[in-house]
């Protein structure tokens, strides 16, 4: 009976103690869960309010061009002051220098890389040094920073002054600008975040192009439809009033031009990966015909 009774329990004590630890793993694994997925969740947000700088960059500069001109045509009213932050030769150059390099190096990327639907594959893509990387995040970050923050405290918005473009173009800037982000996204800010968050590069996601695409949709209806051609509409009004074309506007109208050649692209590349597939669909569908035929 003794012998009995100590069996027993020492096997209720085995039980317990393998509940016990079956309990503590499943707990683990939970508080594990919960963590990744808080990590990846803000992993998530930042990647897609760091992808914004660059078509807030669009913002800001249409709206410099903006005050440019109303500056210029109103030079001999002493109200009309220059905002500091305008008259700023850093806030300006360094938005227009990366601005620059980030289009040209979306139309180089378009025209070389192979004719998909969607964006090329993001291994195909140079990404510069992570200390590059991080230099040129901090500099749009405080630039479009100050920028966006002083526009708002003077009350500055863009405008295309009553020239509207068709919605083709619209459209097409549009697109322009949705693969000079995603360049921007894989180049300068994924790098950037991978290694700050994870400590390594991880693998790009559908939902985070799928939150990026989405942000910029958004932010393209809400503001940049309208204020963005204020980029172009500047050099042509003072054209067409004969006032001096300043290297402003023209960097200005050749930034708003460069993005709908990349939209441009976009589309010709597009129509064409279409007509190869139906193309291939037709010539499979006559090949198995004509083997149908033989038999």
């Amino acid at each position: 009976m003794d012998l009995y009774l100590c069996s027993f329990v020492t096997q209720r004590g085995e039980l317990y103690r393998s509940l016990q630890f079956g309990i503590g793993k499943m707990w683990n694994c939970k508080n594990l869960y919960q963590t990744l997925t808080l990590k990846e969740s803000f992993h998530l947000l930042t990647l897609n309010l760091l992808s914004l700088l660059l078509p807030l960059s669009f913002l800001l500069l249409a709206r410099l061009s903006c005050i440019n001109y109303i500056l210029t045509a109103t030079a001999s009213n002493p109200s009309h002051s220059s905002p500091p932050f305008l008259s700023s030769f850093y806030l300006y150059t360094s938005l227009a220098v990366v601005v620059s390099v980030v289009s040209i190096a979306a139309l180089f990327h378009g025209l070389t890389g192979k004719i998909t639907l969607a964006s090329n594959s993001p291994d195909a893509v140079y990404r510069p040094r992570l200390l590059v990387a991080w230099i040129v995040l901090c500099i749009m970050q405080v630039s479009v920073g100050l920028g966006i923050e002083g526009s708002i405290a003077w009350g500055i918005e863009g405008g295309g002054f009553g020239v509207e473009r068709s919605l083709l173009s619209r459209i097409i800037f549009f697109l322009g600008l949705h693969e000079i982000t995603f360049l921007w996204f894989r180049t300068v800010v994924k790098p950037v975040v991978d290694d700050t968050i994870f400590g390594a590069a991880t693998p790009e996601k559908w939902i985070q192009r799928a939150a990026i695409a989405l942000s910029v949709g958004t932010l393209w209806w809400w503001k940049l439809r309208d204020e963005v051609e204020s980029l172009v509409v500047v050099a042509e009004a003072k054209k067409q009033l004969s006032m001096e074309i300043e290297m402003a506007d023209f960097v200005g109208w050749w930034l708003y031009y460069l993005t709908a050649t990349i939209g441009m692209v976009r589309v010709v590349k597009a129509l064409l990966w279409l007509g190869i597939l139906l193309l291939t669909k037709s010539t499979t569908a006559e090949t198995s015909q004509g083997d149908q035929d033989k038999v």
